[in-house]
Order: C-alpha cells, then structure tokens, then sequence
C-alpha cells in the first residue's frame, strides 16, 4: 500500500490565488525590512568580535545581578542572553588588548568569580574574535548570498528564458529576507551557522523551483492551444506531491533537531526550518504564477509575433494529424 499525501487527480487552482499570495509575500517582505531597519540583527562574536562565554548555571541566574557582578571585575560592558534555557547565559564582552594571553586572563578572572559567588558553574563553550576578522566574515557572508543570488539568475536565465530567472530571483529574495526578518525579530543569534543555513535554503529553493518551471516548459510546447493560466496550475499541481513529499520530509527531520539537538545548532536549525516552509510557499504560490505578470506567452501566442515562414510551419504543427 503507497501513502499519497496529495491524490493524482487534485487539481488545485493555484493561479486563480495569486493576488492574495502576492499580497502576503509583499506584506512579509516589507515587514521583514523594517524589523531589519528597526531591531537589527543580534549579531554573534563571529560578527562584532570580542568574547563570548556560554555559561550554564545550576539555577536560573538573576540577569541583571549577573551583569553587575561581571562588570564589576572591570572586564568591560557585558552583554547577556539567556541561551536555549533560562539556566544557561551567553555573556559577551570586549575583546581585551593585548594577545591570546590577555583574553585567557580575562575568562580565568571571569570563571573564578562565577564559580565563588554561583558554585556548581559550567563553561560550555568560550570563543574570542578580532574586530579584523569579523569585519573580514561579514563580507565574506554577504558576498557568499549575493553571488549565489547571481548565480541562480544566470543559471535559469540561460537553462530556461528571462522570465524563469526573475520570477525565481524574486521567490529567493522573498525567502531569504523573511529568514532575517524572523532572526531581526527573534534576536536569535546571527552567526556564520546561519549564513551557511540561508545559503543551503537558496540552494532547496532553487531545485525545487527547477522541477516546476521545468514542468511548466514541457507542458508549455505540449499543450500549445491551452491557455498559460491553466498551463501553470498543471504543472503545479503534477509537481506538488514530489514537492509536498520532499519538504515534509525535511521538516520532521528539522523538527527533532530543533527540539532534540544541541543549542549550539538552534540558529542553523530554525533558520533552515522556516526556510523550507518559506521556501516551498513561494515555489508553487508566487514564484510560477509570477510569471504571467512578467507576460509569459504560450507557444501560440509566441508564434504570432514570429516571423510568417514561422508562424506558418508553427499552424501547420498544430492543425497536422497525429500518426
């Protein structure tokens, strides 16, 4: 016995939606910009540089009490945010002058003094970047999204035609901002983890898009007298139990990671799970009904503007019977 989540025969209208898909995707977008321009992201030590200590204590800490006693070792600023649990504080500072020494100096001073006044104390994780280096992987990581970006226009621009690549851009845009939209909202850290997450969501996105705009072609020199509204949502429809299936599948394995896994891939993991959700919206909702806004013609409708010797070989095709 097969499990089918989507029967053979569904026939989804997904064109006759695309109005209120669009409005949704503008209102995402435009809200994720301003959660953006307004909270920013809660940028990691892999960022902004300085020391980071993942502490965890036995019994949840008073935040502000732990903020006095750490700045009171003259250790400068902390910054502190609790970490998967209310037990355990990720507890930021500024990265002390002077080399490796100075900062293994600081995080003795800072354990001794937790240890004293909090006892039974865990330090799960401690790392220290330079302002250099962190100013260098931002640009890293930004460079990383904008060629890939560029990559996958160039890449449906040449395997398909002009249409598929900006119909395809503007799905991964949408995806790849509602992603820092919900990190801007969240503060959920903002570290190279999550980079490497958006990058492999544009990769999902892409191939998932590729299987219904290549279905979109085929059908499109198949059915030449059908209109490209129905074209569209049947290419859509054959395609969505592959795609229904492959994207549940990701999402149950996501789930228990997000639930199951260590904290230390709690970003990467929420950044991947709503980008598969995010992802697989806009493939079969905005990304192929965005083509007949950018004026997608049938092969029909193509052929008219062909020169006569074309369009004459083009009606021959349609009204020739079959063998």
């Amino acid at each position: 016995m097969t499990l089918k989540l989507v029967p053979d025969n569904t026939n989804i209208g997904f064109v006759r939606m695309r109005y209120w898909a669009f409005a949704l995707t503008i209102a995402l977008t435009l809200g994720s910009l301003a959660l953006l321009g307004i909270r920013g992201l809660n940028l990691g030590v892999d960022f902004v540089g300085g020391l980071t200590m993942e502490v965890e204590f036995k019994s949840p800490p008073q935040l502000d009490g732990l903020r006095a006693e750490v700045e009171g070792l003259n250790v400068g600023k902390a910054s502190l945010q609790e970490f998967g649990n209310n037990r355990t504080i990720l507890i930021r500072l500024p990265l002390p002058e002077g080399d490796q020494t100075a900062v293994q100096k600081v995080v003795a001073k800072v354990q001794a003094d937790l240890k004293a006044k909090y006892g039974e104390v865990s330090f799960r994780r401690v790392e220290s970047v330079s302002g250099k280096v962190s100013q260098e992987l931002i640009q890293k990581g930004a460079l990383a999204v904008l060629l890939s970006m560029a990559a996958v226009a160039l890449f449906t621009w040449i395997r398909f035609e002009w249409y598929f690549g900006v119909s395809t851009v503007v799905a991964l845009v949408h995806d790849v901002l509602v992603t820092l939209g919900f990190f801007a909202l969240t503060q959920l850290e903002f570290d190279l983890n999550v980079i490497a997450a958006i990058l492999t969501i544009i990769g999902y996105s892409l191939n998932d898009k590729v299987v219904i705009d290549d279905r979109i072609r085929e059908n499109l020199r198949k059915y030449r007298k059908m209109d490209i509204g129905p074209i569209i949502d049947l290419s859509v429809n054959e395609t969505l139990p592959r795609t229904v299936m492959t994207s549940l599948a990701m999402i149950v394995a996501l789930t228990a990671m997000l639930l199951l896994g260590p904290d230390v891939i709690f970003g990467f993991t929420a950044a991947m799970l709503l980008g598969i959700v995010v992802g697989t919206y806009s493939s079969i909702f905005v990304s192929s009904s965005l083509l007949i806004s950018l004026g997608i013609k049938t092969r029909s409708d193509a052929s008219e503007d062909a020169p006569r010797g074309e369009r004459i070989a083009a009606r021959a095709e349609r009204v020739a019977p079959r063998k």
